[in-house]
């Protein structure tokens, strides 16, 4: 068992890497060229097939304690919430569900689904920052991205109507955008389309758009 303050590369592939997928899904985020949000197409439907959805802390967070995002994000659904119950988890209602969804990401945390080997479907949604969340530190710290699985949808960038004020370079969790000499830079090979940049940028001048196979 790792007792630093961080996860090892071996602890990840270990526990974690092989053993689960994680998808990003966005969560209220306009999305060119559909008249919808993604709350009501990818999470809701996850959750509203779900026969038991439950509630706990985050235990990465718990764990590492790097940062002061909400703790109370954790869903599990179905088997796992079973399991959760047991750990003293809350059940909740799928509206309940989508609130936590829209609290977490307004405190620019990721929305990410689990799906764990041998399943077909994700048992558990987390909202989950980079510098606690296993996942997201296997792939900012590591570069494994194999171990998550983009959404399918990418940022896109009006360079013509952005001001450069940098409030998507706080909010982006995978380092895919950065402030150099008073301009923007947005790496899109880094972007695993959360939307955290979208809901905040004051001139709308970044989109999600459908990811090019």
């Amino acid at each position: 068992m790792n007792k630093s303050n961080d996860w090892t590369i071996e602890e990840l592939k270990k526990d974690y890497i092989g053993t689960m997928k994680a998808i990003t899904i966005p969560i209220n985020i306009s999305i060119q060229g559909q008249q919808q949000v993604l709350d009501a197409s990818a999470a809701e439907r996850t959750l509203k097939n779900a026969k038991l959805i439950t509630l706990e802390n985050c235990g990465c967070r718990i764990r590492l304690k790097k940062c002061d995002a909400p703790l109370d994000v954790c869903l599990s659904m179905n088997g796992e919430a079973r399991d959760a119950l047991k750990r003293g988890a809350k059940p909740i209602s799928v509206q309940e569900a989508l609130k936590v969804l829209e609290r977490s990401h307004k405190a620019g945390l990721v929305h990410l689904a689990f799906i764990y080997e041998g399943k077909k479907k994700p048992e558990i949604m987390c909202s989950c920052c980079s510098c606690c969340c296993h996942s997201m530190n296997a792939l900012v710290r590591f570069g494994l991205a194999d171990h998550v699985i983009a959404s399918e949808y990418v940022a896109s960038q009006d360079e013509e109507t952005c001001d450069n004020c940098g409030n998507c370079v706080e909010r982006c969790q995978f380092n895919a955008r950065k402030l150099l000499n008073d301009k923007l830079y947005f790496a899109r090979e880094k972007c695993f389309g959360c939307g955290l940049c979208v809901s905040t940028c004051p001139t709308d001048s970044i989109s999600l758009i459908k990811r090019k196979s």
